[in-house]
């Protein structure tokens, strides 16, 4: 690794976030600033058709600290991917611009620096967890989790949202990895438990900062396509 490279990468995808971006920005980099990380923020801007990209231009020009990149559609997916195969830290974690949790940080952090975990997986639907999203969100989560122990042998709780991992062991699993949208990121939690990686969960206590970007049930088709092509590729294909 380069010496310039920062010990801790996190990766963001943003999508039409003029209204949070820039005071979630300043919130997460206060607080890394004060743990005394050595650190890089990516944020993964993908179709933004807002001021978003003009305010991480903005952004970035002030921090050394922050990058972003333009992906022309929107795809979670893909920037997520995209963001995590440009980071250059030790530790990788994906964040969501809403979330931006320093306590799971907290908690993470330690535990894969002492090599306890290769992937950790900040779960809503864990004990000892609180999910305050509303009821149909919750219920969804639970549904397309069941759906990947079923079709999948998935041994978790869940798979959406806040990880962290450490690079080098996880990149593979990355590179593996066929569907993008939303469930990109379930894929890359069900393969490293399928590549035998090291995977611990944690419970979050999970608060949104604003409403979805994209209607829960808009995502159905796209997450449901997806779920069959992974179960497909693994299941009939062996990859």
């Amino acid at each position: 690794m380069e010496p310039s490279s920062p010990h801790l990468s996190i990766v963001i995808p943003v999508y039409n976030e003029e209204a949070i971006v820039e005071q979630a920005a300043a919130e997460l980099t206060q607080g890394l600033d004060a743990r005394g990380w050595d650190y890089e923020i990516i944020f993964a801007e993908n179709g933004s058709r807002d001021r978003t990209q003009e305010l991480l231009e903005a952004m970035c020009r002030k921090n050394p600290r922050l990058r972003w990149f333009h992906s022309e559609r929107p795809n979670y997916g893909v920037a997520l991917k995209a963001g995590i195969e440009k980071a250059r830290g030790d530790i990788v974690i994906c964040d969501e611009i809403d979330l931006c949790d320093l306590v799971f940080y907290d908690q993470a952090v330690p535990r894969l620096e002492r090599r306890e975990a290769d992937l950790i997986v900040g779960s809503k639907a864990a004990r000892g967890a609180s999910d305050q999203r509303p009821l149909v969100r919750r219920v969804a989560t639970r549904m397309h989790n069941g759906l990947l122990r079923v079709t999948l042998g998935f041994k978790g709780t869940d798979t959406h949202g806040l990880k962290a991992f450490r690079r080098e062991r996880l990149l593979p699993t990355i590179h593996k990895c066929v569907v993008d949208m939303d469930v990109f990121a379930s894929e890359f939690v069900v393969r490293a438990w399928r590549d035998g990686l090291l995977v611990r969960e944690i419970p979050i206590q999970l608060h949104e900062k604003r409403q979805p970007s994209i209607h829960l049930f808009r995502r159905v088709p796209n997450v449901l396509k997806n779920v069959a092509r992974l179960v497909y590729v693994i299941r009939v294909r062996g990859e």
